[in-house]
């Protein structure tokens, strides 16, 4: 409960994401994302935008690779309006042929815009499939365009009772309600809602990599190179994840930062650095990027960046740095919590990721 606005979020995860779709089906968790916009038994195509809207709220859902999420912010007097929207598509979506077309054809025009047609969009696709060998993180969540076109309404109808029951999912509120009025609310209108047999959980789990991997992207976008560098790490919420998510900051983190003094004030190699440890529940991946300036030598931006790995191997970090990732750390913390939306997602990510909604309160 927090009465400071006249306003709440209510914010439903799912514990579906791109590292559960199997071969030939890569991008159906984002695709799925769409077709639970499409309407349900009582909302009408395109009506929940509208319902929402209309009473002065904002709504969206987003998917990566550990989880599906949607959310909607209203006014407090809404409150069984947003309750009841996220209910009736759990309860019966609209998967229809029709939908479920138009729907591919739009993550196919997002993948043209994101990966296909814009300077490095190959890059991230690229590096994750030479860094993993298991499939559940090699493939982006975006998905082929062959495996969007193989999809079918069948595969649609089986994810849905396969993910999206009540015991898959988390239901978070944030905001100006009576938590007995909402919990009255939310088993009015979920209780209903079957169960199913729990999904089997992904394999994760790399094998040892014997050697580095090497790759070269000839991208005709880009007009300056790119470098990037991965470091497979441990799984987030780990106590060498949190070391790593500091390291990131610490090197690449503001103008004063490692990274940025040394290839854009210094050497003026680079127009942009960065550094920053992924956060996944099976292994993660440490992730160096540069945008080298024109006619800049690749090699030259990672025999540097080397050297830099290698002065933190060698060379403590310094107090000032770590008193600044700090401060930086904790105005990040700060401003997560400010809305509450932010909240709600927050209390739903460490729900489905750690099995511990109370994380909010300690892990920055």
């Amino acid at each position: 409960e927090d009465p400071r606005a006249p306003t709440y979020s209510i914010c439903v995860t799912y514990n579906v994401g791109s590292r559960d779709e199997k071969p030939g089906r890569t991008g159906f968790a984002h695709l799925f994302e769409h077709m639970l916009f499409q309407g349900s038994e009582n909302v009408g195509k395109g009506e929940h935008f509208i319902l929402v809207q209309n009473n002065g709220g904002s709504a969206n859902g987003t998917t990566n690779s550990e989880r599906t999420n949607y959310f909607e912010t209203l006014p407090a007097n809404q409150l069984e309006l947003g309750i009841f929207l996220e209910a009736d598509r759990m309860r019966a979506p609209a998967i229809t042929q029709a939908n479920f077309d138009n729907q591919r054809l739009t993550v196919q025009e997002e993948r043209r815009q994101s990966y296909d047609n814009r300077p490095y969009g190959k890059t991230y696709e690229t590096v994750l499939a030479l860094a993993y060998d298991n499939f559940s993180y090699q493939h982006s969540t975006i998905g082929s365009m062959e495996d969007l076109n193989a999809a079918t309404v069948r595969d649609a109808e089986e994810f849905f009772r396969t993910y999206y029951a009540p015991n898959n999912a988390v239901l978070s509120l944030v905001g100006d309600f009576k938590t007995d009025v909402a919990l009255n609310l939310v088993k009015k209108y979920f209780e209903a809602i079957p169960a199913q047999a729990p999904p089997s959980p992904p394999d994760t789990t790399e094998p040892e990599q014997k050697a580095e991997r090497r790759k070269i992207i000839e991208d005709g976008f880009a007009q300056t190179p790119r470098l990037d560098i991965v470091y497979k790490i441990p799984p987030g919420n780990t106590a060498d994840w949190y070391a790593l998510d500091v390291l990131g900051q610490v090197l690449s983190s503001g103008v004063s930062s490692r990274l940025y003094q040394k290839f854009v004030k210094e050497k003026e190699i680079a127009l942009s650095v960065y550094a920053n440890a992924s956060e996944q529940r099976g292994p993660a991946l440490f992730w160096f990027s540069l945008i080298g300036r024109p006619n800049s030598d690749p090699g030259e931006l990672e025999k540097l960046l080397y050297g830099e790995i290698a002065r933190l191997q060698n060379e403590p970090v310094a107090d000032w740095e770590l008193k600044k990732v700090e401060m930086q750390l904790r105005r990040e913390r700060a401003q997560r919590l400010y809305s509450s939306r932010s909240r709600a997602s927050s209390l739903a990510h460490f729900a489905v990721y750690y099995n511990d909604p109370e994380l909010i309160n300690s892990v920055w």
